[in-house]
């Protein structure tokens, strides 16, 4: 157990503490003690080669030059932080046997009060508090009622009366308030080291993520921001839209049986624009450079922690010194193995045990996504009914604008099922997880965390897979389209294409999740804190509330969820999977979740400072197994862009117009005036009389010619109804299909071997922190020796004086 954190009257010395990393400083090489002098504890020092010496002379003058600039506005003010100088302090895991390694001024401060906290929570945790196989544990307390709560406390009030640049912070609490958690420091950078004293180095780690996740956004949002300006650009130049803007006499087939009528391919000019927007010749190079970018951000996250790590004392602190969940021990504590490593007996569970409980596991894990599975099909029966009810709707507005009335509806009932289902996975995942007993706190957090995430991943975005890769594409055509059980007829993309659909998907999804998320997270404790408030107002009056101590003034806080941060950590992966997965249907991800994450740390912090009580200090060494989930939705990301610009969108389609059927075929060129043409050649003729009589339109399109229609028009490759091949593929939706096909592949291999080139070529640990972690390791091995020497002359020469004689005494 390494930690550090809150409780008084707990005396470690005194008590059976466990292994905790504290600071262990040298003088001229050796460890040393408080003596009561005053001397001046050694700081970490590391040796510079000399090819570092021009690089310093450069520094120099480049700050010379900085004196001249105004001061960085996002810095933090030095003169408001504390000092943090302990953390440039050698450190070793604290032992009693070693005591005397270590600088101890003063015993009770000596572990500050996150260290306390963990102690004693550690302690509390595995007490025997009655004679029985399960009394064991503050925890179980707690779940029986016996106590209502247990929290270590803040340190005071985050307000204070006096100004915190005349009069100072009055404590760390006040302090974060100012420089963090308030939104006048929203373009600030954070205090990490700060927020790691306070909370412990996982929130800490989590928040440092966050914040690195935001930054990396800036570049992203940029691009796709570029992306859409250009397609708002080129608007006016674009061939195809233009055609289908001035296409008044091309009649398109109904999208829906009887109700919907035949509409003019112009009517959906603004639907053709608006697809431009997202679609268009800068979306290959955006999905390409959105792959690249997720692995330089995994990469260099992986820098910047291992740095964070070596400043917080986390490289040599490993998971396999967590202790066993007191649950485990609970539950096999009557069967018990050595531990290889330590050895000492632990409970054991046995592997045909561990097997069944995992298979129970995994059943229930694939129902549940059977069950989203439902829903979806479900949202699909919707779509596929209502949009015949709005086409036959009385208001002009929705019946001419039926199928968008259906995709929004649809979006938003699809939203509440998402919010209803959330509810009952969490209910599943724990049931689960429990279920398979997960021998450490870490291995039950990393089960529980996959479990969660697989379930509200397939539930957010079942219905945009279902958009992206088969609205529209197994519809069969008119006179033989394909129903589900015979009866409803599937739903078809608009006359401009199904990426409009997507688009709708994303961006109504992402904006309405990201919206009740931060809602949840901070507007419902501030009306719990208030509604709390207002009732101890009315009990007690203002006055004497004011005097409660602070554990009771905590107390009226919300509690921190039970899953530490899961959801926060949720909440950014799954943004960074809309962010990356169908990226190429939506420029504007990267920009609407740069926005959110500026204001959602803000958000945190001010919960974790005023809303919440101060959680557990707990220690972790990275993100854990969100990392690798990040990773497994970065290479998904890869395969889905390649899908959705080869199979959604039209850029496919249109090149092979361009370089094979179009004016230019043959001339290796495709611009604008190469794609004149494309609207006509990418549709089919159908003949009105072979409708089936079900799909028979209540119009016969007399409105539009003064006659009855004879043919329509329809997206497809087919043959005229005329031809040997009735209805049958021409040559051209070969040329397309292969031409798909062969993008897949050569957008995934080039994709993917550029992210293994880039991975390969950023090293995880940077060149500098390698070395300084080498000569540290030197050092310390160096005076840790030179330190026991000393202590073992000083030992024989005082033996030497009391007359005493040892034999074969070393040295």
């Amino acid at each position: 157990m390494n930690v550090r954190m809150p409780f008084r009257p707990f005396n470690p010395f005194t008590a059976g503490a466990p292994c905790i990393l504290v600071p262990c400083c040298f003088l001229n090489g050796h460890f040393f003690e408080n003596s009561g002098r005053s001397r001046r504890s050694r700081r970490k020092i590391y040796y510079l080669h000399r090819r570092y010496k021009f690089l310093n002379r450069i520094e120099k003058q480049l700050s010379r030059f900085q004196g001249w600039l105004p001061r960085k506005p996002m810095r933090l003010d030095k003169e408001r932080m504390p000092d943090l100088e302990e953390n440039d302090c050698y450190t070793a895991p604290f032992s009693q046997q070693r005591i005397h390694h270590f600088i101890i001024h003063n015993k009770d401060t000596f572990f500050n009060n996150a260290t306390r906290s963990r102690i004693v929570h550690h302690i509390l945790q595995r007490v025997k508090y009655e004679e029985g196989k399960n009394k064991i544990g503050l925890n179980r307390l707690l779940t029986n009622g016996s106590y209502e709560a247990a929290f270590p406390l803040h340190e005071g009030s985050y307000r204070s009366k006096n100004s915190i640049r005349t009069h100072g912070a009055e404590n760390h609490r006040h302090l974060l308030y100012a420089c963090w958690a308030s939104w006048r420091a929203w373009y600030k950078y954070q205090p990490l080291d700060l927020v790691r004293r306070y909370f412990g180095e996982k929130i800490g780690l989590y928040f440092a993520w966050l914040g690195w996740y935001t930054g990396m956004l800036f570049p992203a949002a940029f691009i796709g921001l570029f992306v859409f300006l250009y397609g708002v650009a080129t608007l006016n130049h674009c061939q195809v839209s233009k055609e289908v803007c001035q296409a008044r006499e091309i009649i398109m087939c109904p999208i829906c049986d009887k109700y919907c009528p035949f509409m003019r391919l112009s009517d959906s000019c603004i639907y053709a624009k608006v697809t431009h927007l997202f679609d268009n010749g800068a979306t290959v190079f955006f999905a390409v450079f959105m792959a690249v970018w997720a692995t330089v951000f995994l990469e260099f996250w992986k820098r910047r922690r291992a740095v964070i790590a070596y400043d917080w004392d986390l490289i040599d602190w490993e998971e396999e010194e967590e202790e066993i969940r007191p649950q485990f021990e609970a539950k096999y504590s009557q069967k018990e193995r050595m531990n290889p490593i330590s050895g000492k007996p632990e409970p054991y569970q046995a592997f045909a045990d561990k097997c069944s409980r995992i298979i129970v596991s995994a059943s229930g894990i694939f129902f549940m996504i059977c069950v989203v599975i439902a829903a979806v099909f479900g949202i699909v029966i919707y779509r596929v009914v209502t949009v015949s009810t709005f086409a036959a709707f009385k208001w002009a507005l929705i019946r001419n604008n039926s199928q968008v009335a259906t995709t929004g509806t649809a979006v938003c009932i699809n939203f509440c099922i998402i919010m209803l289902l959330n509810v009952l996975y969490e209910k599943v995942a724990l049931f689960l997880t429990n279920l398979e007993q997960p021998r450490t706190e870490s291995e039950w957090e990393n089960s529980f965390t996959l479990k969660m995430f697989l379930f509200q991943f397939v539930n957010l975005n079942s219905s945009t897979f279902y958009i992206a890769f088969f609205l529209g594409r197994f519809t069969g055509h008119p006179g033989a389209y394909l129903r589900i059980i015979n009866r409803w007829r599937l739903e078809e993309c608009h006359p401009s294409g199904c990426l409009i659909d997507l688009c709708m998907q994303m961006g109504i999804i992402m904006v309405l999740k990201q919206t009740w998320n931060n809602f949840m997270e901070l507007g419902y404790p501030l009306i719990q804190n208030w509604w709390t408030r207002r009732r101890l107002r009315q009990e007690y009056g203002s006055h004497r509330k004011a005097r409660f101590p602070q554990w009771e003034k905590d107390y009226n806080l919300q509690p921190m969820n039970a899953y530490g941060l899961f959801d926060e950590y949720l909440e950014m992966i799954l943004q960074f999977g809309f962010t990356t997965i169908f990226v190429a249907a939506f420029p504007l991800a990267p920009l609407l979740a740069l926005l959110n994450n500026i204001i959602e740390i803000r958000l945190d912090a001010y919960k974790f400072i005023s809303q919440w009580r101060r959680p557990l200090a707990s220690r972790a060494k990275d993100i854990g197994i969100w990392y690798g989930i990040l990773e497994g939705i970065g290479i998904l990301s890869v395969i889905t862009n390649a899908f959705v610009i080869a199979v959604t969108s039209d850029f496919i389609p249109r090149l092979v117009y361009a370089y094979k059927y179009g004016p230019c075929a043959g001339q290796g060129e495709a611009g604008q005036k190469c794609m004149v043409g494309y609207v006509n050649a990418s549709l089919s003729v159908f003949l009105v009389s072979d409708f089936e009589r079900r799909s028979e339109p209540s119009s016969n399109g007399s409105e539009f010619s003064g006659s009855p229609l004879k043919y329509c028009r329809y997206r497809d490759y087919r043959d005229p109804p005329h031809s040997p091949m009735r209805y049958g593929y021409t040559l051209q939706f070969w040329h397309v299909l292969a031409a798909r096909l062969a993008f897949i592949i050569v957008f995934e291999h080039l994709v993917f071997c550029i992210k293994h080139l880039i991975s390969y070529l950023i090293p995880d640990l940077p060149k500098d922190l390698r070395d300084r972690m080498r000569r540290e390791k030197y050092l310390i091995q160096e005076m840790m020796y030179e330190a026991e020497l000393e202590r073992l002359q000083k030992e024989r020469k005082e033996r030497k004086k009391n007359g005493k004689s040892y034999h074969n005494e070393w040295p």
